[in-house]
């Protein structure tokens, strides 16, 4: 859904979305980047994001979900794509007509996947102690690669494993280091795919890991991680409004539903066209707006449509206010007052809140 009435959207810096990539492949290099472009990109629109890294000559990129990637097939046709996230029996025929690489992470899958004719690419999934998805018997996925090496029909391109506590718990990570590449080193021949690293992975521990060939960025690639001296990554991602209508109260007059906010003095009052529906949640209530470099407080409870904010006489409704997204509030900073991580402030912003791009 686009809305172009409303004077509320996301601008999104696929510029910035590119320099945080060079910034990860200059880290990592000779190894290289996947993007990952799930959840529509972070919430940054999947397909726009995805045209403007291949226009920069970027071929391989990772999805959560089979319908993530078929939507991306019909805009792209020459790029690669990885779905990490289980995909059905039934729908491996589909995968294959697309020709989309899927994940394997159970042994029944792969003996559906011997008995077709159609040509499936694939990437086996260790599990090494986040215990989501994967094999964790290593003999049954050893197996399973060395059998596939058998059939024409079937590629098998990568082998992967995730952290579970990249941006925390170094021993964890040291465990899992370690089982992985006991399993890499079990195989008689490897991949020209191997990948372990997440964005925090990336940054904090890529470099003590030998046998991988890419790291998989995402959070990363849109600005935002969970290391706090990393300061070199860009902002790609910012709310912005326009007051739809000023309202004065008087000393003593209340605000909004169940009237939880009353005037100390007499004050103005911006009313925002945006709201819970947009991904604003109710519980931002005392949080602040941005408007020409100040902070200014969110009042009242937030609505389905709209929420409030103190303003002084020099706001006017043609000032832009950026609800999140500057150096006055970050994404952290809402992330912070919402107790939870970027990742979810980026994928609440809801397909009614158009996005307009800057390069």
């Amino acid at each position: 859904m686009y809305n172009s009435y409303r004077k509320t959207w996301l601008e999104i810096d696929l510029t910035n979305i590119y320099k945080n990539y060079l910034y990860f492949s200059k880290l990592l290099a000779p190894k290289k980047v996947i993007p990952v472009v799930k959840a529509n990109a972070y919430g940054h629109g999947a397909i726009e994001v995805v045209g403007y890294l291949k226009n920069q000559g970027i071929d391989y990129f990772a999805v959560s979900l089979l319908e993530e990637a078929i939507d991306l097939r019909r805009y792209y046709k020459n790029i690669e794509i990885l779905v990490m996230g289980v995909v059905s029996f039934e729908d491996v025929k589909i995968a294959a007509a697309h020709n989309i690489t899927i994940t394997v992470s159970q042994a029944t899958l792969f003996d559906y996947i011997k008995t077709l004719k159609e040509r499936v690419k694939f990437h086996l999934k260790i599990d090494t102690g986040m215990n989501r998805l994967g094999f964790k018997d290593y003999e049954n996925a050893k197996k399973v690669y060395l059998e596939a090496m058998q059939y024409n029909h079937i590629s098998i391109e990568g082998v992967y494993s995730h952290f579970a506590t990249s941006d925390g718990d170094k021993t964890y990570s040291n465990m899992q280091k370690r089982r992985f590449n006991q399993f890499l080193e079990s195989l008689p021949e490897r991949p020209k795919m191997v990948h372990l690293s997440n964005t925090s992975g990336a940054l904090k521990l890529e470099e003590s890991l030998q046998y991988t060939t890419h790291a998989r960025v995402g959070v990363g690639l849109y600005g935002s991680t969970l290391e706090e001296d990393i300061t070199q990554l860009l902002p790609t991602y910012k709310l912005m409004t326009q007051i739809a209508e000023i309202k004065h109260l008087k000393k003593g007059e209340k605000l909004g539903y169940g009237i939880t906010y009353e005037a100390i003095e007499n004050e103005t009052i911006g009313v925002l066209p945006v709201g819970y529906a947009d991904g604003i949640i109710r519980k931002n209530q005392n949080g602040v707006v941005s408007i020409n470099g100040k902070s200014y407080p969110i009042v009242g409870r937030i609505c389905m449509d709209q929420m409030f904010i103190r303003i002084d006489d020099t706001i006017t409704k043609a000032d832009i206010i950026t609800i999140f997204g500057d150096s006055v509030v970050s994404i952290d900073d809402v992330a912070g007052r919402l107790d939870t991580i970027s990742y979810e402030v980026f994928c609440m912003i809801t397909y009614r809140v158009p996005r307009v791009y800057k390069e």
